[in-house]
């Protein structure tokens, strides 16, 4: 990118915000037709589902544009050299190439960044409409319209909480190509875009209608415990992974289970955890070091064992606390740590393949829905059943009285 290109070009945001709701429509559209005859609330759960289905999309796209050195395919922001696509842009971006033909920006690259911004302002634009019609349907209810059904109307917090992380996300977008590719903040916008997926996966399961009462509280003691303490550990190993990623530190170690050979490779953590850097060096200009690149990975490496062994007791425990919900979040974690093992092995012993890696992101992603979904059923669970042992306690106590 030349001197005279600004980082910041608002010039094609309207355009771009249009592209985006348009895109948006699409969806809107198929959830209305789909579900014509449905309730408000399964409408608007049908809606939530397919915001996070696209979310998730988004996540992998993101990987897949990171993965290819697509990041500053368009090094301005929100459009593409202050243009609202590549189209418009081809003279610029042809000459960045002329310069740097394997550089990063090609016509090629240009086209994965911007469809990744497409894409991320769809998402945003059905988030504002799961938060404008959460607030117009509590209106309506305060007014007296009611939903005919009796189904109360969706909380709007909620939605408007996600609606204002969706804007931080999109914040963190904008720095990631303004710093180039600061693995701070790369980081952060995959730990983001995974924390946007995880609260619209609450919203749709908020939404959805009440569990079978399974009293998960009563029949595993402990286990909503657990299901925080994996989640916790899944959080900080998605952070974790998204440092190796955003550091390129992938290939430090290319064998398994050991690391160059050794249990305990020359590593520097110093320099591989000064967070707040640029990318390949330190904040003082000096290179990073290829033992700092082997703390980053064996670290990462080092933790999986632990989120493997948490969360396959967690599946362990869900498959015995009961059946239905509980066996098939079991089976979900199960399958999901083994795409997890495959694919991170794959990214060791097979030098990174593309599809493995963004396999790897799109599974480490899953298993944060999974674990939101354990938590939310288990709490929805214990709502269900304190009314039930409310109602059956005195009840017992009285044909003892008898």
């Amino acid at each position: 990118m030349s001197d005279a290109t600004p980082l910041y070009d608002l010039a094609p945001l309207l355009r771009m915000l249009s592209l985006g709701a348009l895109i948006a429509l699409l969806p809107l559209a198929w959830v209305v037709w789909r579900n014509r005859g449905a309730r408000k609330s399964g409408r608007w759960q049908a809606l939530a589902v397919l915001t996070l289905f696209l979310t998730f999309d988004l996540v992998l796209f993101g990987a897949f544009t990171r993965l290819t050195d697509s990041g500053l395919g368009c090094p301005d922001w929100p459009g593409c050299y202050g243009n609202a696509s590549p189209l418009g842009a081809r003279a610029d971006i042809a000459a960045a190439q002329a310069v740097l033909p394997s550089g990063p920006v090609t016509h090629g690259k240009a086209w994965v960044e911007m469809v990744h911004r497409y894409l991320a302002t769809s998402v945003g634009a059905l988030i504002t409409v799961l938060a404008a019609g959460a607030w117009w349907a509590r209106w309506r209810e305060r007014r007296g319209g009611g939903h005919g059904s009796g189904t109360p109307a969706p909380g709007p917090l909620w939605p408007t909480l996600t609606l204002i992380w969706v804007c931080v996300q999109g914040a963190f977008g904008a720095l990631t190509v303004t710093m180039k590719l600061f693995p701070a903040i790369v980081t952060l916008h995959l730990a983001g875009g995974v924390i946007l997926l995880a609260m619209l996966a609450a919203l749709a399961l908020r939404q959805g209608p009440a569990p079978a009462v399974e009293a998960l509280p009563d029949a595993a003691p402990g286990l909503r415990a657990l299901a925080w303490v994996s989640l916790v550990l899944l959080s900080v190993q998605v952070l974790l992974g998204g440092w190796v990623s955003t550091n390129y530190a992938v290939l430090a170690c290319t064998s398994f289970p050991t690391c160059q050979g050794s249990w305990w490779p020359e590593m520097n953590f110093s320099q591989g955890f000064t967070l707040w850097r640029p990318l390949g060096a330190m904040p003082d200009g000096q290179l990073i070091g290829f033992a700092a690149l082997t703390a980053i990975h064996y670290t990462h490496r080092l933790f999986a064992y632990a989120v493997f062994v948490v969360l396959g007791l967690l599946a362990l425990r869900l498959h015995r606390a009961g059946a239905g919900a509980s066996r098939l979040q079991a089976r979900w974690l199960a399958g999901l740590l083994a795409l997890q093992f495959a694919t991170g092995l794959s990214n060791v012993v097979l030098d990174w393949p593309l599809l493995a890696a963004v396999l790897h992101t799109g599974g480490a992603a899953a298993l944060v829905l999974v674990l939101t979904w354990v938590l939310i059923a288990q709490r929805q669970g214990a709502a269900c059943t304190a009314p039930a042992r409310a109602a059956v306690v005195p009840g017992a106590l009285r044909k003892v009285d008898a």
